[in-house]
């Protein structure tokens, strides 16, 4: 059987996860797109995966929401299609959680960043690809005072709300799509060995390629088409139930109708 080669945009390709998936994806004769926010370590990441077949790269700070912004139009000058966006890039811990505009940083991040970048991608990504959203089992109801930066969280509360809102929209997308792309969201599996683990735990965690294998297999297999609006748990290696909230339709829309609300304001000229 012939591959069908695609172009395959990862967020967060400079390391862990998403540099590893990078490198399966481009070896098995993928186009990458890689992201990343250091410049120089960006450059460094395509000089090395371009030895192993076909990247690109765009740097982009994704707290930074207008330069998202700016990035997605970069793309789209250059990229007719995307096959598979991946929203890799994600944060737990930081110094600083709460930004110069009030929110938290996991918020704009993990949520508010691959929200406006899908949206402004939705016309490059083909009607037959996949957005697959990076979630985790760490998953807790969204405080809609939180989401707008009006309260104070913990990293744990803060990452596993932004990891439920993240879900939550990929299902309400997929439906409001209807499978044109494909939406699905993915525990990559608990505790793996990104930097991001040990910065939160201390603890090496165990092999990112138990992630690297899920994010391949939702990438490019064709079953995953059947799996619209879905929740990939990698603890248990299939399609299982996330948080009931990111199964309830109605919840799932008055999120994503906040999410577009506020990035609609920070991302306003």
């Amino acid at each position: 059987m012939t591959m069908t080669q695609k172009t395959i945009l990862i967020t967060g390709s400079t390391d862990g996860i998403g540099l590893e998936t990078a490198k399966a994806l481009v070896t098995a004769g993928h186009i990458i797109i890689l992201h990343g926010r250091n410049v120089e370590k960006l450059k460094r990441v395509e000089m090395q995966l371009s030895a192993l077949g076909n990247v690109k790269s765009y740097a982009s700070d994704l707290s930074d929401l207008h330069a998202v912004t700016a990035m997605t139009e970069n793309i789209k000058r250059d990229v007719k299609q995307i096959d598979v966006l991946i929203n890799n890039a994600g944060v737990f811990k930081t110094s600083s959680p709460v930004m110069s505009s009030g929110l938290d940083m996991r918020f704009v991040v993990n949520v508010f960043a691959p929200f406006i970048l899908t949206q402004r991608l939705l016309p490059v990504i083909s009607k037959s690809g996949r957005v697959i959203n990076l979630s985790s089992a760490a998953q807790a109801p969204v405080s809609e005072a939180a989401l707008k930066g009006e309260t104070t969280l913990s990293d744990s509360a803060a990452y596993a709300q932004s990891k439920l809102a993240i879900t939550m929209w990929s299902n309400h997308m997929a439906h409001k799509l209807s499978g044109q792309p494909t939406f699905i969201a993915v525990n990559p599996g608990s505790l793996l060995g990104t930097n991001m683990v040990k910065d939160a735990y201390g603890m090496a965690g165990k092999d990112i390629n138990i992630g690297v294998k899920a994010l391949t297999y939702l990438a490019l297999d064709p079953d995953v088409d059947n799996h619209n609006g879905e929740y990939f748990d990698n603890d248990r290696g299939h399609f299982g139930e996330p948080h009931t909230d990111a199964l309830d339709l109605e919840k799932c829309k008055d999120v994503t109708d906040e999410i577009e609300k506020v990035a609609s304001e920070l991302t306003a000229p």
